[in-house]
């Protein structure tokens, strides 16, 4: 197992060199002016001046030297700074945001991290459990009434889903409200009378002892949590039904029964461990949707995270912040898919012989 790892380490560098590849080939796209917002903040005025940005740059140069000093930046030669450089943390400047690229990155991905880390554990234990149930109770009610979940809930769009939501909840019933924190919350923190241990705002809660902060901040996500879990758990459901009946029907299990074991070991014990191999791939693949920030759900209810940023740039044509949190959403991707192998191999003895 221990070659395998190995191998999964090793190409992490390879798919990250892909990544920026393809994102700079598609600002190739643009002419000069756009691409000079990686390293200048505001854009020429006149022709003069665009010629200036081009010489100073290389934004004439080859594909490959161009490359080669987005990555690494341009050092200026009359204050001899760099300008520039994604190996360096610069992204480039968000006109969107009114602030350098990472720093929107470090402002708004805690948020998109808290929402995630509530959303996750609904999303999985329901889905996974009324898939089990429904496998176990083949073609009984609640076979019948989970696959007609299933088949709603991936075929519901997401926005008409949050919409609804939206409405009743907040606009009706008033019990929850879209954004990320009352007024006061944020006062508390700008006065410091609120420690931001980790930046997340549940947890720093929780940490001070605010419980009414806490609430607070719970009321705000309630309504996506519900939405992304919504919309989650009718792909789990199908997924882990199918995978679970493939598995009742394998001789390990028969021969389980037939030995005279418990139904409940029998599920619990044999049979649900085995058919979870596909369940966690999955699960890798919505928690790196979540982490990767959820534009769709963040802009429904204002929620101010990675998601509604990359919605707020592409609303603005700001094509810099756009192309930034890809190069941020990709390398997440690209760790989590790692991780999600590296923790397949531990669960399925087949990996570890690979």
């Amino acid at each position: 197992m221990t070659n395998y790892i190995i191998r999964r380490l090793l190409l992490v560098p390879v798919l990250l060199i892909g990544v920026t590849l393809i994102i700079f080939g598609m600002l190739q796209l643009l002419g000069p002016v756009e691409r000079s917002a990686l390293y200048v903040r505001d854009f020429p005025k006149n022709e003069k001046q665009i010629e200036g940005l081009i010489r100073k740059y290389g934004l004439d140069k080859s594909f490959f030297e161009q490359y080669w000093r987005w990555l690494n930046g341009v050092i200026d030669p009359g204050s001899g700074e760099r300008q520039g450089g994604i190996l360096y943390g610069d992204f480039g400047y968000s006109r969107t945001a009114s602030q350098p690229v990472v720093d929107l990155v470090k402002e708004r991905f805690p948020n998109t991290v808290d929402l995630a880390l509530w959303t996750v554990y609904p999303m999985l234990s329901v889905g996974v459990w009324l898939g089990v149930k429904a496998a176990v109770n083949q073609n009984k009610f609640i076979d019948q009434a989970a696959r007609m979940y299933s088949i709603i809930g991936t075929s519901f769009p997401t926005f008409v889903f949050g919409l609804l939501i939206l409405m009743l909840l907040y606009a009706k019933l008033g019990w929850f409200m879209p954004g990320k924190m009352s007024d006061w919350v944020s006062k508390l923190i700008f006065s410091g009378q609120l420690k931001q241990y980790t930046h997340l705002l549940t947890i720093d809660a929780l940490l001070n002892l605010r419980f009414d902060v806490f609430w607070d901040a719970m009321r705000h996500m309630i309504m996506p949590i519900i939405t992304l879990s919504y919309i989650n758990w009718a792909t789990f459901v199908r997924v882990t039904r199918s995978s679970m009946l493939e598995t009742l029907r394998q001789d390990y299990v028969v021969t389980a029964r037939a030995k005279g074991l418990k139904e409940n070991d029998v599920i619990n014990k044999h049979a649900r461990p085995n058919a979870m191999l596909p369940v966690v791939t999955m699960a890798g693949g919505s928690i790196v949707g979540l982490l990767g920030g959820v534009v769709i759900t963040e802009t429904v209810f204002n929620y101010p995270g990675i998601g509604k940023a990359s919605a707020d740039a592409a609303a603005n044509l700001d094509v810099v912040t756009i192309l930034g949190l890809a190069i941020f959403s990709g390398t997440i991707l690209i760790l989590s898919n790692l991780i999600v192998d590296i923790v397949y191999a531990f669960i399925d003895p087949r990996v570890r012989l690979a």
